[in-house]
């Protein structure tokens, strides 16, 4: 009797749903912490060959990259690192602005004796990438920007009257005391309302991140990435107006459901070689709603050479 108690025990276990755990990098990773630029961040590499960097955006941090990072692993080295201020990077008090942050990244690539690179990025990701890019043109060889716009270029004003977008002016300590304790609540919003199928942005990829965001200081960092957005676009209007448009070959990438072949029509604004792409069946959140097209996209643009 006690037998078959335990087989049907252990037959409703199986049973329950089990929620799918974010992917992990594989082990050849090896994690580390840079001091680059008066901060600290957290970064993982692996991989031989040329060099690619993955920048993630708001609501994930670099965890956001594995199936990228897994795929291109087996021909190039790849650079993961967590933005200033999210994931387990540290949290300084300011350098907010991607113009900075750009700084950042570049930091990163001295301090692991790359001079050149292929720059992949998503959502706030986009910006830093493009800040690097437009401060060192010369160590970028292609550059990959994914479903955000970039402060300043093209119609960024029109895009911050939709309303869907009010998070851009979403801060401060009020706002951070309403979030505090309720970071999952707030994360939600975004990963339901962005996906064209919230339910591929699973349970344990949502838990992951909601614990990382709720961390001291992490809300704080995060909102502060959208309040330098004012001063971004001055730093690339200034930029563009004095530099003129990026020279590199860039692939501008929007989910089927967000925003398509917009991303291509914006960066024509700020780059003289665009390629489009849409990742089909897929809102904002590309690489949890349909990471296989996504990389076989970037994979198939880096691949390509004049």
């Amino acid at each position: 009797m006690r037998c078959l108690f335990a087989t049907t025990f252990a037959l409703l276990l199986m049973a329950l749903p089990v929620h799918a755990q974010p992917p992990e990098f594989p082990a050849a990773f090896k994690t580390r912490e840079i001091a680059t630029n008066g901060t600290m961040l957290h970064v993982r590499t692996g991989g031989q060959g040329p060099a690619v960097v993955l920048l993630h955006g708001y609501g994930e941090t670099g965890d956001m990259w594995v199936p990228m990072a897994e795929d291109l692993a087996r021909d190039h080295t790849v650079i993961v690192p967590d933005l200033r201020g999210l994931g387990l990077s540290a949290r300084p008090p300011g350098g907010y602005d991607k113009k900075t942050q750009g700084a950042d990244i570049a930091g990163v690539l001295d301090a692991l004796k790359i001079e050149r690179a292929d720059l992949v990025a998503h959502d706030i990701g986009n910006m830093v990438g493009y800040a690097f890019a437009v401060q060192n043109p010369q160590r970028v060889t292609r550059l990959v920007l994914i479903d955000a716009p970039v402060p300043g270029i093209g119609p960024w004003e029109e895009i911050l009257k939709n309303p869907l977008l009010w998070h851009f002016r979403f801060g401060g300590p009020d706002m951070e005391r309403l979030v505090a304790g309720r970071e999952r609540i707030y994360l939600d919003r975004f990963w339901n309302e962005f996906s064209a199928n919230p339910a591929r942005f699973t349970e344990g990829s949502r838990a992951h991140y909601a614990k990382l965001y709720a961390q001291p200081g992490a809300m704080h960092a995060g909102f502060a990435q959208f309040a330098a957005f004012d001063q971004d676009a001055i730093d690339n209007k200034a930029s563009l107006a004095a530099n003129g448009k990026l020279s590199m070959p860039v692939l501008a990438i929007g989910g089927e459901k967000s925003f398509g072949p917009m991303m291509a029509t914006v960066m024509r604004f700020a780059a003289s070689d665009v390629t489009e792409g849409v990742v089909p069946d897929s809102g904002h959140w590309i690489m949890e709603e349909n990471p296989q097209a996504t990389v076989a996209m970037v994979r198939d643009f880096l691949g390509s050479r004049p």
